[in-house]
């Protein structure tokens, strides 16, 4: 699988990841104190070929997806469910298997520019995506199947409307993942 875009990840133990799964060009952003440098290439590859951004799923990683995704708007964001990132008490790109990433980078989303606002946090309830025992879990899934990454209710939503969620889509998902998937 060729990858045209660069993607953004985090550390040198995810490029190996990367070039485990697929054929793609990384920048790392050494974590969080992203460099004017490194600033600079990542804009440089945003402009000429575009930018996937497959950061870890934790906080750290949703941190610097936030700071990307403000200073590089278009960017499309790949997400791999934590339990498909975590291996030996670590979490991260460089646990996941070369499938999930290339199922990850199957899902690519790019936020919209004009959110919308299909999906409400009160609804959420109805769906047992909030409020219930297994409410995390569920979104957990759900945000697997839709190539959305894992959030606490807030960001659900807000991922939702930003990336451009069908309510077709969501539903189909939501009928997928069953109390047995659970």
């Amino acid at each position: 699988m060729l990858i045209k875009e660069v993607l953004i990840v985090e550390g040198k133990a995810d490029v190996i990841a990367v070039k485990r799964a697929v054929e793609a060009e990384c920048i790392t952003t050494g974590g969080f104190h992203i460099t004017a440098r490194t600033l600079k290439n990542i804009s440089a590859a945003y402009k000429k070929r575009g930018i996937i951004i497959l950061t870890d799923p934790d906080s750290a990683g949703e941190n610097i997806r936030n700071f990307l995704s403000k200073k590089f708007p278009e960017a499309k964001h790949a997400y791999i469910p934590r339990d498909e990132a975590t291996a030996n008490d670590d979490v991260g790109v460089e646990q996941a298997s070369p499938e999930s990433i290339r199922k990850a980078l199957s899902k690519v989303r790019t936020l919209e520019i004009n959110p919308r606002e299909e999906f409400t946090a009160v609804e959420m309830v109805t769906f047992n995506l909030s409020g219930g025992a297994d409410s995390s879990k569920l979104r957990d899934k759900i945000g697997a199947a839709l190539g959305i990454g894992y959030g606490n209710v807030k960001t659900f939503v807000r991922r939702l409307n930003n990336y451009g969620v069908t309510r077709e889509e969501f539903l189909e998902a939501l009928k997928n993942v069953t109390p047995v998937n659970r």
